[in-house]
């Protein structure tokens, strides 16, 4: 302890003594203001929305098991109208998807990463947290598996939790000056030729300056959480989510010295078609949404003005999921020893 915070020291009238000591103090006080805060953020989950893929009977028990589990909580559930259809029968209240944001303090969604994404792009500007249950691939967004489901989900009902910031990307494209459509994307946003083996032209300029002309199959303009999507396929770096950043991705590029670009996340990207002999070019955003477009046709990018909440349990380390989903030095057969 620093002396001027000790009870038991000779007391000291001088001014710089008494500053010190006001000072212990506030620091003290601000210490438990801020204790208090955390505290009071943490207000538990009054009621908690259920979305759900379709198609799959592993889905159903999931949900299933969370409903049953959320009822024990006495915690009350809203069902997504589409989710709810997979239950013989649903008690429960029932909304639209739209109108979960409003009537919901927490999400839940039972699925992969893609009905993640799904999600984000709906439901991020409500600004509810999501939280997934992974029934699907590699589970980068969605990591808890169907066995955690009443220790993680109750730990995060208990506010045991930690809440990530996903920034999204948004996307228009533009023909002659007039908007012919859009969407946000979480993981990335794509322009390519839209047929196999075609190549396609375009110029590339990030806030108004020119960057360069390619001849490839086409871009990948990535968030940090699309990071380890489709854009590591294409030989992109893997970012941190925290990051606020953009990474830009040649696919396949017609010369060897086109390299993926990081840029702050505040870039205004604009991609202008070229000349092509494929009809099919599009956006594709999470590869989920496609909006087509033409030579000449301008693509605007930029930070969607609202960030998805992603609550993880407070075990979650980004790092063990690149470990366990990209499958790292697991021929080592475990840690290295140091002893």
């Amino acid at each position: 302890m620093h002396p001027v915070c000790r009870t038991d020291a000779v007391p000291d009238r001088s001014w710089p003594h008494r500053a010190s000591v006001e000072l212990c103090y506030l620091v003290g006080v601000y210490t438990q203001a801020s204790a208090r805060i955390v505290r009071l953020m943490k207000k538990p989950f009054k009621t908690v929305g259920l979305i759900a893929r379709r198609g799959n009977r592993n889905i159903v028990e999931s949900v299933v098991t969370l409903e049953q589990f959320l009822r024990s909580r006495n915690v009350p559930i809203v069902f997504e109208k589409a989710t709810a259809a997979l239950l013989p029968k649903c008690t429960h209240r029932i909304e639209e998807r739209s109108e979960l944001g409003r009537v919901c303090d927490l999400l839940i969604v039972v699925g992969g990463d893609g009905s993640l994404l799904g999600v984000a792009r709906d439901l991020a500007a409500s600004q509810v947290p999501v939280i997934g249950v992974n029934r699907g691939g590699l589970g980068f967004l969605a990591d808890i598996s169907p066995d955690q489901i009443e220790t993680k989900i109750g730990a995060v009902l208990d506010g045991e939790y930690t809440v990530e910031h996903r920034f999204l990307l948004e996307a228009e494209a533009f023909r002659d000056g007039k908007r012919i459509g859009g969407s946000s994307a979480l993981n990335d946003i794509v322009v390519h030729a839209g047929t196999m083996s075609r190549m396609m032209e375009f110029a590339l300029h990030i806030d108004d300056k020119f960057v360069y002309d390619q001849r490839s199959d086409g871009l990948i303009v990535a968030t940090p959480t699309g990071s380890t999507a489709y854009a590591l396929s294409a030989g992109g770096p893997i970012m941190h989510p925290s990051l606020d950043a953009i990474v830009i991705v040649p696919m396949f590029p017609h010369t060897l010295t086109s390299r993926p670009l990081v840029v702050p996340s505040a870039s205004r990207i604009k991609v202008i078609v070229g000349p092509t002999t494929s009809k099919n070019q599009q956006i594709s955003c999470d590869s989920q949404v496609d909006i087509g477009v033409e030579p000449g046709d301008e693509i605007h990018i930029q930070k969607y003005a609202h960030a998805l909440k992603l609550l993880y349990s407070r075990e979650h380390s980004f790092y063990e999921a690149c470990r366990s989903k990209l499958d790292w030095a697991s021929r080592l057969g475990g840690p290295v020893r140091t002893d």
